[in-house]
């Protein structure tokens, strides 16, 4: 999502630099990939194809379907099932691909009954264009009334340490289903910088506020899936190195109690 232009439309000015972290994530061992046909539009799958194809063995590529992009900074829902199969067709062509790892609906469209929706990414998951099915911006009831159409495996909500967006009562349930939980803005876009909890704790482990914000989720639930983007490669290489910080048990719960 980072790496398009401003307002996450159309091309990013430096177009190298794109294709740069992409292969650096790679290279750090990074193995799955969150993206959506409405990042640019289409310009991020691009990028990834351009930049990682043939894909490595184990690398997983998730996209997204069922927004539109009228203009720079808009995002409209239109998840209707000829146009879900529709968008799905175009994300294989992008991403060069003859099935998608995880096709996820980007959000529900109130318009289109929620069963007519899954339906259409069943039927695509029985094609064999897809091989799991997601859900994004779900309500705990929605995802509960989607599960009556295809099984879901993962979720993608907005979750981090500084704002838990009123969904831990939603990554329960995920973790009693062993869905995974997908947090979007992990790092609240740049905003964590005001939690300042983060900052004794980033000091006393000689970490960035940032690390510290993943190390947290990591640790959060065993049914986590951090997707923090950037468009910076040392900036990629912060957010691995996040990985491998422990926090102790004190430092975690007064994360914890942040909510």
């Amino acid at each position: 999502m980072r790496l398009c232009g401003p307002g996450i439309w159309d091309w990013p000015e430096d177009r190298e630099n794109a294709l740069d972290v992409l292969t650096r994530a790679v290279e750090v061992g990074v193995n799955f990939i969150d993206t959506a046909d409405a990042y640019g539009p289409e310009v991020n799958e691009r990028q990834i194809a351009q930049a990682l194809h043939p894909y490595a063995e184990g690398l997983v590529i998730a996209t997204k379907g069922g927004l539109t992009r009228p203009g720079p900074g808009v995002w409209e829902r239109d998840a209707r099932p000829e146009r879900l199969r529709r968008c799905c067709d175009e994300s294989l062509q992008r991403l060069r691909i003859d099935h998608i790892d995880l096709y996820q609906l980007h959000a529900p469209d109130t318009a289109v009954p929620l069963a007519e929706q899954m339906g259409a990414l069943k039927d695509l998951q029985d094609s064999g264009k897809i091989r799991f099915i997601g859900v994004s911006n779900f309500t705990l009831e929605q995802v509960r009334e989607a599960q009556l159409g295809a099984d879901i495996v993962s979720v993608q909500n907005p979750y981090n340490v500084g704002n838990r967006h009123g969904n831990e009562e939603l990554l329960k349930a995920c973790e009693n289903d062993a869905i995974a939980f997908i947090p979007y803005f992990p790092l609240d876009g740049g905003d964590l910088g005001t939690v300042t909890a983060l900052e004794p704790i980033a000091r006393a482990h000689g970490a960035t506020t940032w690390q510290v914000a993943l190390a947290w989720l990591l640790h959060r639930s065993p049914v986590m899936l951090p997707i923090p983007g950037t468009s910076s490669v040392a900036h990629l290489e912060e957010n691995v190195a996040a990985a491998s910080l422990k926090l102790s048990k004190e430092e975690y719960a007064a994360l914890d109690a942040l909510a």
